[in-house]
C-alpha cells in the first residue's frame, strides 16, 4: 500500500504566502475536504509545550494554527484548540504564545483536555489515560514542530500526541516507563495510535534545533509537511534532516510495532526528503535520562497546579485592573 507524503518548501509565516503553502501542500492528499467533512468536530493539536520561550520557535506558529482552522471552516467543520501543557493551562499558554488574538477572530474554542482511561491493543499497556476530547472528536489534526530533544533526541507528529495526556500524568508516566527509553518510546506510539489524527501537518519552516524541546535555538528550515498517516510523516522528516530513525525511540518503536510503513511504500507526489534534506541539523549535545523520581514526580505535578490555579489567574485579574 502506497502511503503518500507531501512536503512542499515554504519560507514565510506571512498569512497570504502560508495559506498557498498550505493549499499546495495539502492538494496531492485531497485537500482539506478530504479528512474533515462539513459539521465534523476538529481538535487542532497544536505543539503548545510552555509559555516562557515564545521567542525561541519551540512551539506551533499560531499562523499556521489560523489557516489551518481557515481551511477547517471554509469545509464546513468545527474547530476547536486543545492541549494539556506540562504545566499551566491550554488556555494560558495558547495566550503567551500568541494565539489568543487568532482565536477570537476566528470564534476557536480552546478547551482544556481531560483524562479517560482506553483499552489498547497492546499487552505492555493494559490501557493508557488520554484526553476524552481528542478521543471524541470526529476529526483529529495534529500540528507538531520539528524540534531536537535531550530526551528523545528529535520530537515530531507522534511526539506531539503527548500533550493529549493530562498533564499530570506525563510525570507520572515519565517515572513509570521513564527508565526504559524503549519502553516509553512505545507508550508514545501507542497513545498516537489511539488518538489516530486524520492528518498531520508539521510545522518546519522554522525548527527548534540542539537542546530542546525549548532549549535549543531557531533554525530555518523551509519546509511543510503533510500526511494522512503521523509514522510514515515522521518517518520521512526525519530523513529530511538526516537523522538515523533508529536513534529515535518514537520512529524506532513504530517501525518494530509495524505501524510505520517500509520506506518503499513512502510516496513522494512533490518534494522528496532529499530534495529539502538538512546537512547540518544539530542534535542535543547529550542526552538526558527520561525518567523522574518521585520528588521530581510531586515538584513537577505541584509547578503544573500552582501556575493553573494560581499564577494564570493571578495574571488575569491583574490585567482586568
Amino acid at each position: 500500500m502506497v502511503v503518500p507524503i507531501s512536503l512542499v518548501r515554504a519560507t514565510s509565516y506571512h498569512r497570504p504566502e502560508l495559506e498557498r503553502s498550505l493549499t499546495q501542500v495539502l492538494a496531492p492528499l485531497g485537500g482539506m475536504a478530504a479528512f474533515v467533512k462539513p459539521g465534523d468536530r476538529v481538535l487542532l493539536k497544536p505543539n503548545l509545550l510552555t509559555a516562557s520561550r515564545p521567542t525561541k520557535a519551540c512551539t506551533t506558529e499560531p499562523e499556521l494554527v489560523y489557516a489551518v482552522a481557515q481551511q477547517v471552516k471554509a469545509v464546513g467543520g468545527k474547530p476547536f484548540l486543545g492541549d494539556s501543557p506540562a504545566f499551566g493551562s491550554a488556555y494560558g499558554v495558547a495566550k503567551a504564545n500568541g494565539l489568543l488574538p487568532l482565536a477570537q477572530a476566528l470564534d476557536l474554542p480552546i478547551v482544556e483536555l481531560h483524562g479517560h482511561r482506553y483499552s489498547t491493543a497492546n499487552p505492555d499497556f493494559d490501557h493508557l489515560r488520554l484526553s476524552k476530547e481528542a478521543m471524541e472528536a470526529d476529526v483529529v489534526i495534529n500540528l507538531p514542530k520539528v524540534k531536537s530533544h535531550v530526551q528523545l533526541t528529535l520530537t515530531l507528529g507522534v511526539k506531539n500526541l503527548f500533550g493529549c495526556v493530562p498533564g499530570k500524568m506525563k510525570a507520572w508516566w515519565h517515572m513509570e516507563a521513564g527508565k526504559d527509553v524503549q519502553r516509553f518510546g512505545t507508550m508514545l506510539v501507542e497513545t498516537a495510535r489511539l488518538i489516530d489524527p486524520a492528518l498531520t501537518i508539521v510545522d518546519g519552516i522554522v525548527g527548534h534545533e540542539g537542546n530542546g524541546p525549548s532549549g535549543g535555538e531557531p533554525r530555518d528550515l523551509g519546509v511543510l509537511g503533510a500526511a494522512g498517516n503521523v509514522f510514515a510523516l515522521d518517518r520521512a522528516m526525519v530523513a529530511v534532516l538526516g537523522v538515523d530513525p533508529l536513534v529515535v525511540p518514537t520512529v524506532a518503536q513504530s517501525m518494530r510495532l509495524g505501524l510505520c510503513p517500509a520506506w518503499e511504500e513512502l510516496a513522494f507526489p512533490l518534494l522528496a526528503p532529499d530534495d529539502v534534506l538538512v546537512a547540518d541539523w544539530q542534535l542535543p549535545t547529550e542526552l538526558m535520562p527520561i525518567d523522574f523520581g518521585m520528588p521530581r514526580v510531586v515538584k513537577s505535578t505541584f509547578k503544573h497546579l500552582y501556575i493553573r490555579f494560581i499564577q494564570e489567574p493571578m495574571a488575569a485579574y491583574a490585567g482586568r485592573l
